[in-house]
């Protein structure tokens, strides 16, 4: 990996562990879906309007609706639905730490999907990566800070965004990444409107400033520079990407300490430096 590559894969890994923490402040004062409802479409809108007026990019048009359209319900509506729900029942840490099994399910699904050859060094980094986020999640495991339903819903929320990844990378792509980014997290908003209209409750919301930063930082860093970061690693290097999303759970043990007053402890360090020697090994620097 390049140093560029390596920049700005940390810097993906520390704004997208950003939130499960943000979000999980709001929780308290107004319903998940809505939530997210809200920063898709002004996320969405955001991108579409830079993208045309200032950029002055094309819209797409015959097939590229359709892959959008698929790429926006995997990575967004799905992924993103199923995330927010189980992080009604499960920590801020665990949500962040299970944004790390993606590595091994995206490996596991390039090997059948894109025919990737992946090495055993590879395989080496993965499992050493997932090691140490299981050792850092080991306290918050024991304290029950998650409910098996949460597990669940977070679990299938990984393989969606495992798939939407696959079927991103598969794409071959003649619209901008921020034309791309825009449309799929717009209509990804349109996708799941049914569902937020389906769980609201009127009179559960409360609007504050606290709720308003959350989905601003949702909506900016997140929703936009995070994603338009992923994306260009991923056409880099599919599965070198995401070796840096097991960063994202110390990124996020870390923002929920500090937020949340969740635990840090010595597990947490120790996971810390087996995840650091996991991206050591996938880097490519260590001869098989």
């Amino acid at each position: 990996m390049n140093l560029k590559f390596v920049v700005l894969g940390v810097l993906f890994a520390a704004l997208w562990a950003s939130a499960s923490p943000a979000a999980k402040l709001a929780l308290s004062y107004i319903e998940p879906l809505l939530m997210f409802q809200i920063r898709f479409f002004s996320a969405g809108t955001l991108l579409i309007v830079f993208a045309r007026l200032i950029r002055k990019e094309r819209l797409p048009y015959g097939q590229e609706w359709l892959q959008i359209a698929i790429f926006g319900f995997l990575n967004t509506t799905l992924y993103l639905s199923l995330f927010i729900l189980a992080l009604g029942e499960i920590s801020a840490g665990i949500g962040s730490l299970a944004t790390s099994t993606n590595t091994l399910l995206i490996s596991v699904l390039s090997t059948f999907w894109l025919r990737e050859k992946i090495r055993l060094r590879q395989w080496v980094a993965v499992f050493t990566g997932l090691g140490g986020v299981i050792v850092a999640c080991y306290p918050l495991l024991l304290q029950g800070h998650a409910t098996p339903r949460g597990l669940l819903l977070i679990f299938l929320s990984m393989l969606s965004y495992s798939v939407g990844t696959i079927y991103y990378s598969k794409v071959k792509w003649t619209l901008s990444r921020i034309t791309i980014n825009g449309w799929q997290v717009f209509l990804g908003g349109i996708f799941m409107l049914p569902l937020t209209l389906l769980f609201h409750r009127s009179g559960q919301n409360q609007w504050n400033a606290t709720v308003g930063f959350s989905i601003l930082w949702l909506v900016l860093p997140v929703s936009i520079a995070a994603v338009q970061l992923w994306l260009y690693l991923l056409k880099t290097n599919t599965v070198k990407a995401s070796y840096f999303l097991f960063l994202c759970p110390i990124f996020g043990f870390i923002y929920a300490n500090l937020l949340l007053n969740e635990p840090l402890s010595g597990y947490t360090w120790g996971g810390t430096a087996l995840v650091l020697g996991g991206l050591y090994l996938g880097s490519g620097k260590v001869k098989n």
